[in-house]
Formats: structure tokens, C-alpha cells, sequence
């Protein structure tokens, strides 16, 4: 496993600010908005912002905290724990079996997973100097965890172990023909993931054996971490349409190419998960330079985007992020992570607040 070296001053600096500003995003301001569900009001404007920028920025700091959830829980067992990231101690096995699909798979989760963190901490602490309430979610942490050794025993906001994984996002990004944002639909790379519930963790030491069933928990989350990344790839540019004062532009500019990065380089890796049957469960992760697969289009080492239809179909063929289609942006980005499995066990009451936060920014238009 790769580690750190020592780290400089600045990056202690760092260090310093994140946990500052965990502290303000995970329970020390209070309940805030998105424990009560309640509309924003005028106060949303109270600092500069529109009551559509708030609540765009508002939404974005749920997901990003949601995403920092999932990937601390990756982290405790395979990534890299140290000062910037820590909790847990890892799971050898676990590391074993992700680094088939890259060696560098350890250091990779880490520093996605500071990456979230430092999200969704700066998003709240914008909101907090424009004088809106920070997005809080501690109330919901009460999923049970992995109890594999290398795990912190924590509630959780989001569940790894039950999950439904739709992977067409592999098909749809080597796609030269068709666009989500005009309604064509895309086959699934690994049909099983996205028919059953399935752990992309180990659940606990008993999963760490036969190999091929450790390897596919690996490989699920190889494929888990790219649809997650993707998801924030389309989100940033989709609501950017709707944001009105231009710094708040910037900061969606600036957030969501970073989600880009993450998702090319889980992209990359997704495509080295070798094929196998799970002797437990019958999951099935097949040859993908096979047919129906293959071919220069198909092949598992490409990262970047093969060109398609963008805007119209009179225009040429281009490069692009699919989809940015603005209209129903939030909500579509909460089905899907809902749809992924990742709520099992969650309150009514999350699924509400989880609903209201995507309904307003939504709403957000503009001027507005």
C-alpha cells in the first residue's frame, strides 16, 4: 500500500482547516435547514445569495456529504487511513483485491475521499458567510456498518452492502450515436450488478473468503466508484445553467471538473476488473473485451469520451460530458443514488428532506 510521506506545513495547514470545517458541516451549527425540511425563505438572500443559488449550493453539499460517506466507509478498509483521512485501520484482503485492479488503488480512494470532504465543507462554509444555514445530516446517521475488521463501529448515512449498480455509464460514455439528453437509453456493462443487491464492501471477515467472492466485492466497488463519480460529473455543469451570481458560477465550475477527474480515472480502472463468477451469489463480471463488447470502441483502457450528438442532430459529432441536460437535474441525481441502494434502511424522513432539497433546487432558475 502506498503511504504518505511526512506531510509539509501547508498541507498541515490543510489538515487544520478540514477538520474545522467538519466540524461545522457534520453537527455544530445545529439542525439547520435540511433537518427540518422547511422552504427557503428570504434569509437565503440575507448574504448576496439568490434563493436559488442557496438552495442549489444547499443541495450540492447533501450529495457531497452523502458521497464523503460512502467514501470514508471505502477508505476504513481500503484506502490509505492517515491524518487527512482518518478512521479505520484496512482490510488486507480487501486492498489485496482491489489493487488487482490497480496498484494504486489504496492511495486513489484516499485521496478521492479527501476530495469530498473538502467539498462539501467549503460548499457549507460559503453558505455559512452568505448567512445561510449549512446543510446538516447527522440525525440520519444511524445505518449499521461493516463489521470486517478495519472498520470504525459508526452510523452510517449510506449503505455499501445491498447495492444495485447500474453500469450502463460504460456503454453510454463509448457511445457515438446516442445522448441521455435526448432519451436514448444504454445496456448495461455488468447486467448482474444492476439485477441484485450486492456488497461493494466486505460485510464482515467472513466475506474476506473464497477469492473470487473477495474479488467480486473489489470489482463491484470498482464499478460502484465510477457510477458515483459520473453522477457528479453531469450534476456540477447541469445546475451551473441554473445559478445566477457569478461567483457562485465559479464555484460550481471549479467543483465539478474535479468530479470529472475521479470518475476518468475509476473509469480506467472498472475496465482492469477480471472476469469471474462469484461462487456465493452467481454474480457474473464478464470478459468485456468480448462480444457483445470489444472493438476500438469498447476496449477497457479508454478514459476519454468517445464523441457523440450534443444539442442537435444536425451538428457534428463531439466529445462531451452526457448528460447536461438542466431540467430535473437534483431529483434525477437523488433517484439515482436512491436506485443505487445506498439508502436501504434509511428514515421516511430522509427520503423527504432528501426530496424537498432536490425539489428547490430544481426550482432555482436564473435571476431567481
Amino acid at each position: 500500500m502506498v503511504r504518505n510521506v511526512h506531510p509539509s506545513r501547508a498541507r498541515a495547514s490543510r489538515r487544520t482547516f478540514l477538520r474545522q470545517g467538519l466540524a461545522v458541516g457534520a453537527g455544530t451549527l445545529g439542525a439547520g435547514l435540511l433537518a427540518t425540511g422547511a422552504p427557503i425563505t428570504a434569509q437565503a438572500a440575507s448574504g448576496g445569495l439568490t434563493r436559488g443559488d442557496a438552495a442549489i449550493l444547499r443541495f450540492l453539499s447533501a450529495a457531497e456529504i452523502l458521497e464523503t460517506d460512502l467514501w470514508q466507509q471505502y477508505n476504513e478498509l481500503g484506502g490509505v487511513q492517515d491524518e487527512e483521512v482518518p478512521g479505520g485501520s484496512g482490510s488486507t484482503a480487501y486492498i489485496e483485491a482491489l489493487q488487482v485492479l490497480d496498484g494504486d488503488m489504496p492511495q486513489y480512494i484516499h485521496d478521492n475521499t479527501e476530495d469530498e470532504f473538502t467539498h462539501f465543507t467549503f460548499i457549507n462554509a460559503y453558505l455559512v458567510a452568505h448567512g445561510v444555514d449549512p446543510v446538516n445530516l447527522d440525525r440520519f446517521r444511524t445505518l449499521p456498518g461493516s463489521t470486517a475488521t478495519g472498520a470504525q463501529h459508526i452510523g452510517r448515512l449510506t449503505n455499501l452492502m445491498e447495492l444495485t449498480v447500474d453500469t450502463s455509464w460504460w456503454t453510454r460514455y463509448r457511445s457515438r450515436t446516442k445522448n441521455p439528453d435526448f432519451g436514448d437509453t444504454f445496456p448495461q456493462a455488468v447486467p448482474g450488478l444492476s439485477e441484485g443487491k450486492f456488497p461493494a464492501i466486505p460485510r464482515s471477515d467472513d466475506d474476506l473468503s473464497p477469492p473470487k467472492h473477495i474479488q467480486a466485492i473489489a470489482n463491484t466497488a470498482g464499478f460502484h466508484f465510477a457510477f458515483i463519480e459520473q453522477g457528479g460529473t453531469s450534476l456540477y455543469p447541469s445546475l451551473a445553467q441554473r445559478v445566477t451570481h457569478r461567483e457562485v458560477l465559479r464555484i460550481l465550475l471549479s467543483i465539478g471538473p474535479t468530479e470529472t477527474a475521479h470518475f476518468q480515472t475509476w473509469q480506467d480502472k472498472a475496465g482492469n476488473a477480471p472476469a469471474l463468477t462469484d461462487p456465493t451469489n452467481g454474480l457474473v463480471f464478464p470478459d468485456l473485451n468480448a462480444p457483445p463488447f470489444g472493438g476500438e470502441d469498447f476496449q477497457t483502457n479508454l478514459i476519454m469520451p468517445e464523441p457523440t450528438i450534443f444539442l442537435s442532430r444536425k451538428f457534428p459529432p463531439v466529445s462531451i460530458i452526457r448528460p447536461t441536460n438542466t431540467e430535473g437535474a437534483a431529483m434525477g441525481a437523488a433517484r439515482a443514488l436512491t436506485a443505487d441502494g445506498l439508502f436501504i434502511g434509511q428514515s421516511p424522513e430522509f427520503f423527504r428532506v432528501l426530496h424537498d432539497l432536490a425539489e428547490q433546487a430544481d426550482a432555482a432558475r436564473h435571476g431567481t
